[in-house]
C-alpha cells in the first residue's frame, strides 16, 4: 500500500472562501469580533464533486492509494481575526475533513487544524484537539510554530507553554505535522521562504530544547523534505556537538521527514541523508506546485516518481517509506478493507 501522508483539502467548494470572507470582513471592522459558529451548507454531492476531479483522480493517476488528509495549510490564517474566530473557522474546517473521510473512507484519513491565535496560549488548542481525536476519530494534528504569520513574535515550540499540546499528543499517541499558514508579512514568500523556513526554525527549535527528553515517546514531522535540514545536516551535527549532544541520539527517535520535495536530485541528497526509518511518503498534492517539470514531462509534485527512481533504494526500503513508516507513525489509522 502506498501512503501519501501529507495532504489538504485545497479544493473546497466555494461556500468555504464565502464563510471566510464575512468573518474577515466582520474582524476588519471590529478586531474584537466574536460572532458564532454557525454554517456551511455544502452538500454530499458538491464534496465529491471536488475529490472526484482532483484529488482522487490524481491518486488514481500516480498509483497511491491513501492520503492522510488536513485543511489547507494557508487558509488556517490563525493570524486573522481572534481566539473565537479561529475557533470556529478551524472547527469548520476539521468538520469537512471529517465528511470528505466519512465519503472516502479507503482513500483519505484525517488530520486536524488547531485553533491556535497569537498572543493565546497554546494549551486553548487542546479541546479541539480531544474532539476530534475522541469524537471524530483525527489521527494526528497540524502544529502551526508561527501563528504570528511571519513575525515569529511567539513562544518557540521549545516552551513549556506547548507542552499540553504534547502531553494530550502523547496520551493519544497522535504525531503533529510543524506546519505555517500564509505569510502577512511581504518579506516572505508563503508557499517558498516561508514554509521552508518555518521547517527549518521549526526543527531547530526542537534539537536545541529538552522537549524530547521531557517527552520521549512524541512524535514530529518536519513537511517539505525538512526545508533546509537534510541540506545542512553537517551543519546542525556540528551546532550539537558543541552544545555537548549527538544530534541523531537527541532526534531521530522523534522526528520525522517527509518527501514533499520536487525532484529527484532533491529526494537522492534526503534518502543519502536520513535514514529510511524516518521517512514518510508524501506529495502536498494538490498544493504549492502544480505545474509540470518541463525537464521530465511529469509534475512536479508527483513524488512517488523520485522514490521509485532511486537506485539506491531496496524494495524493503521502498516499502517502509511508501506504507510501515506512515503505520508506526500514525499508529491510530485504520484503513477498511
Amino acid at each position: 500500500m502506498i501512503i501519501d501522508c501529507h495532504g489538504h483539502y485545497t479544493t473546497t467548494p466555494p461556500q468555504v472562501g464565502e464563510y471566510r470572507e464575512k468573518q474577515k470582513e466582520a474582524v476588519a471592522k471590529d478586531p474584537k469580533f466574536v460572532g458564532e459558529k454557525g454554517q456551511i451548507i455544502i452538500s454530499d454531492d458538491e464534496i465529491r464533486e471536488t475529490i472526484e476531479k482532483n484529488q482522487l483522480r490524481l491518486q488514481q493517476e500516480r498509483g497511491t492509494d491513501l492520503t492522510i488528509f488536513s485543511p489547507r495549510a494557508s487558509w488556517m490564517g490563525h493570524h486573522i481575526g481572534n481566539e473565537h474566530t479561529s475557533q470556529f473557522w478551524t472547527e469548520h474546517q476539521n468538520d469537512l475533513i471529517r465528511r470528505v473521510c466519512d465519503l472516502f473512507p479507503k482513500n483519505f484519513a484525517p488530520v486536524a487544524q488547531l485553533p491556535q491565535s497569537p498572543g493565546v496560549d497554546p494549551a486553548k488548542s487542546v479541546p479541539e484537539i480531544v474532539r476530534t481525536v475522541e469524537e471524530m476519530g483525527f489521527i494526528g494534528i497540524n502544529l502551526n510554530p508561527d501563528p504570528s504569520g511571519g513575525h515569529w513574535n511567539g513562544s518557540s515550540l521549545a516552551d513549556r507553554s506547548f507542552y499540553p499540546i504534547y502531553e494530550k499528543m502523547v496520551e493519544y499517541d497522535i504525531p503533529a505535522m510543524v506546519h505555517v499558514s500564509a505569510a502577512c508579512n511581504d518579506c516572505f514568500h508563503t508557499t517558498g521562504s516561508h514554509y521552508l523556513g518555518a521547517d527549518t526554525t521549526g526543527f531547530q527549535q526542537l534539537m536545541m530544547s529538552d522537549v524530547f527528553k521531557d517527552f520521549p515517546e512524541l512524535k514530529i514531522i518536519i513537511p517539505h523534505g525538512g526545508g533546509a535540514v537534510p541540506y545542512h545536516w553537517g551543519r546542525f551535527r556540528g551546532m550539537a556537538l558543541d552544545q555537548g549532544f549527538d544530534l541523531e541520539e537527541r532526534v531521530l527517535n522523534n522526528i520525522y521527514f517527509d518527501t514533499c520535495v520536487y525532484h529527484q536530485r532533491g529526494i537522492d541528497l534526503l534518502l543519502d541523508i536520513v535514514p529510511t526509518k524516518n521517512i514518510l511518503f508524501a506529495s502536498e498534492m494538490i498544493g504549492a506546485v502544480r505545474g509540470i517539470d518541463p525537464e521530465t514531462g511529469h509534475y512536479f509534485d508527483d513524488t512517488k516518481r523520485y522514490i521509485d527512481g532511486n537506485a539506491a533504494l531496496t524494495a524493503e526500503q521502498k516499502q517502509e517509506i511508501f506504507e510501515h513508516n506512515s503505520r508506526r507513525v500514525f499508529s491510530r489509522l485504520q484503513i477498511p478493507a
